[in-house]
């Protein structure tokens, strides 16, 4: 029988090393295509900055009477013969912290995936940097980068991430603020009182989130059958099944009862979920994101 799938072995820290260079050399060739993707979506796309109550400098524009005096900038209107006011940037829109899951089980491909679950993952962030960068927004990647507002953010993104990858399961969250936004992208194999935990801390800190659970085909179809030996990627543990077509059904209700789980927490939450799998287009996904990212943003402006 032909293998349904494969994963990468862990290996000795020297090893580890040649991997880690070996991935880098992909970075740009992820970037590309998450270039290429964001060219098929960025004519709908809408950026979500404005003015409001924030810290950093958003535009100048003209006096219109009736507003408060106190915030013309007196220096920017002796230029010329106009008035102007200094507009700050609107906070609820201050950072969107991106997250691309490092956890072993990510780097998994089925021969019904025509990438691994990591390659789709850092492909959809790096495009959602580019896309959010085009738009003037700030983008972050904790442990990685800081915020930063720049046409050439997704570059530079790539750039660290081909120097400096977590290995951490989950984004640290001491620099997260409230008023911002992150979206995780994970396969969310990890314990699920572990994930649920965690999300439950970043939301009670106010910040909105966005999970995308990203599969391969393997792991929702179970196609598996006759004698299969099954590795936990994470600890290396192994199962034996003598005919492992007798598990499909079990497993996959498990599966969808995860992923109904994770859905109705985030939704409770405010929270947007977004399910995604790598034999899918990966511009489905990222609208699927956009979508949310620019519905939240409305929302939140009009309680504002």
């Amino acid at each position: 029988m032909m293998p349904i799938g494969s994963s990468v072995e862990l290996t000795d820290a020297p090893d580890a090393l040649v991997r880690a260079r070996q991935r880098a050399v992909l970075m740009p060739d992820l970037l590309v295509d998450a270039q290429r993707i964001v060219s098929t979506v960025i004519a709908g796309w809408h950026g979500r900055r404005r003015r409001g109550i924030g810290e950093d400098f958003w535009q100048f524009r003209p006096f219109v009477e009736g507003e408060q005096v106190s915030r013309i900038d007196w220096r920017r209107s002796a230029r010329d013969d106009h008035v102007y006011l200094r507009d700050r940037e609107w906070e609820a829109a201050h950072t969107v912290w991106l997250w691309a899951d490092p956890s072993p089980s990510m780097r998994y491909q089925s021969t019904q995936a025509p990438v691994s679950k990591e390659s789709r993952a850092l492909v959809l962030v790096l495009a959602l940097a580019e896309l959010l960068s085009r738009s003037g927004e700030r983008i972050g990647y904790p442990g990685v980068i800081e915020p930063i507002a720049a046409r050439n953010a997704a570059e530079r993104l790539a750039a660290a991430l081909m120097n400096d990858r977590p290995e951490h399961r989950f984004a640290p969250d001491d620099r997260l603020r409230r008023f911002s936004e992150i979206v995780i992208v994970s396969d969310c194999l990890d314990p699920l009182d572990d994930i649920l935990a965690f999300v439950d801390k970043v939301g009670r800190r106010g910040i909105r989130g966005h999970l995308v659970m990203i599969a391969d085909p393997a792991e929702e179809t179970f196609p598996y059958a006759g004698r299969t030996e099954f590795r936990d990627p994470e600890g290396g543990g192994r199962l034996t099944a003598g005919r492992a077509e007798t598990l499909r059904q079990e497993y996959t209700e498990l599966y969808q009862a995860r992923r109904e789980i994770l859905a109705d927490h985030c939704r409770r939450l405010g929270w947007s979920f977004v399910p995604h799998r790598t034999d899918r287009l990966a511009s489905e996904a990222l609208v699927a994101l956009h979508t949310r990212l620019s519905g939240m943003t409305q929302s939140a402006g009009h309680r504002s």
